[in-house]
């Protein structure tokens, strides 16, 4: 099992390096929005605001960087992969490897963000165990709602009007934790939060496990 999904995220990496226009545009998307936040307001004082503007680019960029990775592919394509591998394995490689690009995204965007706009995180680990956490759900929740919009006529529409209810919470829970961390809020108070926002990342890819094969055998 662990060799086949190797092979998978081999072949996404390779496809990817052979033609990086893809995650190059949601580079220069991210980083366009920085710069263009960091026209309109060169100095962010308030916490709150500071962290949701940042989880506002993460979102938005998340769609760009992980709306292609079904809606790409070719109904040959996925029949011929459908003759190869199984379908839990699948599945499972596209949602780390999505993860693993909004994760590398979403940290560079912490970077650039944090020296445009200058705000002391109190709490570094407890901010960059939301920041990978919360990416990570994010890229499970669209990598799974991405093979429904490929079902249905690779209509992106689809792909944003099912997204933003189902990532609501984990968006919620990510803000609220990088929030408290920036405030250097005690972990005694932030477990909860940490919890909650594992257990999301577990169900959206448990799920995504049990309901795929449907889907793939379509």
């Amino acid at each position: 099992m662990i060799s086949k999904i190797t092979a998978i995220l081999a072949k996404e990496i390779t496809s990817d390096l052979r033609n990086p226009y893809t995650l190059a545009g949601s580079g220069l998307f991210l980083l366009s929005s920085l710069f263009v936040c960091y026209i309109a307001a060169k100095r962010i004082n308030v916490v709150a605001t500071w962290v949701a503007l940042f989880w506002i680019i993460i979102l938005f960029t998340s769609f760009n960087a992980v709306a292609k990775s079904f809606v790409s592919e070719t109904r040959e394509r996925m029949l011929y992969f459908y003759t190869l591998h199984h379908p839990g394995q699948f599945i499972a490689s596209k949602m780390i490897y999505n993860g693993l690009v909004l994760i590398v995204l979403s940290s560079v965007a912490a970077f650039v963000y944090s020296t445009l706009f200058s705000m002391e995180i109190n709490d570094l680990a407890l901010f960059a165990y939301g920041v990978v956490f919360g990416a990570s759900g994010i890229s499970f929740v669209l990598s799974m709602l991405s093979t429904i919009a490929s079902k249905a006529g690779r209509n992106l529409t689809l792909l944003a009007v099912l997204g933003l209810p189902i990532l609501l919470p984990i968006i919620l829970v990510a803000i609220t934790l990088t929030k408290n961390a920036v405030d250097g809020i005690d972990w005694s108070v932030q477990w909860k939060y940490a919890f909650v926002l594992f257990a999301l990342n577990v169900v959206c890819l448990a799920l995504s496990l049990v309901l795929f094969p449907y889907l793939w055998r379509e």
